[in-house]
C-alpha cells in the first residue's frame, strides 16, 4: 500500500504542478527575450517536449536518484539541493515532536488523575488554547518576546548551527500537536483506569505509579503514539510555515521558493521526498504499536 501511496503522489504532482497557469521560461527569462531565445531555452530544460515525454523523464530521474535538475540551476541536482536542507527540517520536526510529547503527557497524565477536579479544568483549557493558536501569530509573538523585549535567544535568521536557534521554532511547530496529544492522551487514560484490571492490580495492593505507568499509560499511549506517528508528516508541511517565520533553511522554504519560480523538477521532488518521509514514519508507527503492546507483536494490527 505504501509503494502504491508514493506512486500516487508521483503521478499526482506531476500533472497538477504541470495544470498551473504561467510559463517557467517567462519566469526565468522574463517576457522581455526575443520569443527564438525562449524557444532554445525551452529545448534546453525539455519543455517543448510533450506531457508524455516530460513525465518518462521525470521517472528516469527518480530512477537515477538525481529527481531532476533544477531550472534554476542545471549544474546541480535535486537531490544534491534537497540533501543540503532536508537535515534542517528534520532536526526542526523531531524537536518540534520531542517539544509536544514531552509537554502532552505529563499534561495529559496530571489531567485524568485529576479527573474532574480544577487541576483537569485548567489543563485542558491550556491545551484547549494551544490547539487554537496558529504559527503565524504565535511564531511573531514569541519572537517578539523572547528576541526583542527579552532578548534570550537568536532572532530569526540566526545561525542554523547554533542550537538554542531551534527552541522558538520546535515550540512555535508543536505547541498545536502538543495541545492535542494532551487531549487525547487524557482521555485514553480516563478510559483506561476505569477498566477492570486496573482495578485488580490496585486491589492486589501495586502502588499507584507501577498502576497508571506499567498498567495504564502503557495502553493509554498506544493510540496517542499512532496519532504522533501520523502527525509527523503534519509537521514536515507546517515547516513550511515556521522555516519561514524564522528565515530558516529547510524544505519548507526550498518548496515555497521553487513554487514561485515554477521550478518544476524541485518542486515535484521535494514534495516525493515529503511523501517517502511520510511513509517511512508510518511504517515506523507501525513498529512501534508492537513494542509498547505485545499483543500485537507477530499478528500485526487489524
Amino acid at each position: 500500500m505504501s509503494l502504491f501511496a508514493l506512486v500516487g503522489v508521483v503521478v499526482l504532482v506531476f500533472f497538477m504542478i504541470h495544470a498551473i497557469p504561467g510559463d517557467p521560461v517567462d519566469n526565468l527569462l522574463g517576457e522581455q527575450v526575443q520569443a527564438a531565445d525562449k524557444e532554445a531555452f525551452r529545448r534546453r530544460l525539455h519543455l517543448d517536449e510533450g506531457l508524455g515525454a516530460q513525465f518518462a523523464r521525470y521517472m528516469e530521474n527518480i530512477g537515477d536518484g538525481t529527481l531532476g535538475r533544477s531550472y534554476m540551476d542545471p549544474s546541480v541536482t535535486v537531490s544534491d539541493r534537497i540533501g543540503e536542507v532536508l537535515p534542517y527540517t528534520l532536526q526542526l520536526a523531531v524537536c518540534a515532536m520531542l517539544f509536544a510529547l514531552l509537554v502532552a503527557i505529563p499534561l495529559g497524565v496530571i489531567a485524568a488523575l485529576r479527573h474532574r477536579t480544577w487541576v483537569d479544568t485548567t489543563a485542558m483549557m491550556v491545551a484547549v488554547t494551544g490547539v487554537s493558536l496558529p504559527a503565524v501569530w504565535i511564531g511573531p509573538l514569541l519572537i517578539y518576546l523572547f528576541t526583542v523585549k527579552v532578548p534570550l535567544l537568536p532572532p530569526p535568521g540566526a545561525l542554523a548551527q547554533d542550537w538554542r536557534s531551534l527552541i522558538l521554532p520546535s515550540i512555535t511547530l508543536g505547541l498545536a500537536l502538543s495541545a492535542m496529544l494532551a487531549r487525547m492522551t487524557r482521555g485514553q487514560l480516563v478510559r483506561v483506569l476505569s477498566e477492570d484490571y486496573i482495578r485488580t492490580a490496585r486491589a492486589k495492593g501495586l502502588s499507584t505509579f507501577r498502576v497508571v505507568v506499567v498498567h495504564g499509560l502503557r495502553n493509554a499511549l498506544i493510540p496517542v503514539a499512532t496519532v504522533a506517528g501520523m502527525q509527523f508528516g503534519a509537521l514536515l508541511s507546517g515547516a513550511v510555515i515556521v522555516e519561514k517565520i524564522y528565515a530558516r533553511p529547510g524544505l519548507g522554504t526550498l518548496l515555497l521558493r521553487a513554487i514561485t519560480q515554477r521550478d518544476y523538477p524541485v518542486v515535484q521532488g521535494t514534495v516525493l521526498v515529503v511523501a517517502a518521509l511520510v511513509v517511512i514514519v508510518t511504517q515506523l508507527t507501525d513498529a512501534l504499536y508492537a513494542m509498547i503492546d505485545p499483543r500485537l507483536r507477530g499478528g500485526g494490527r487489524t
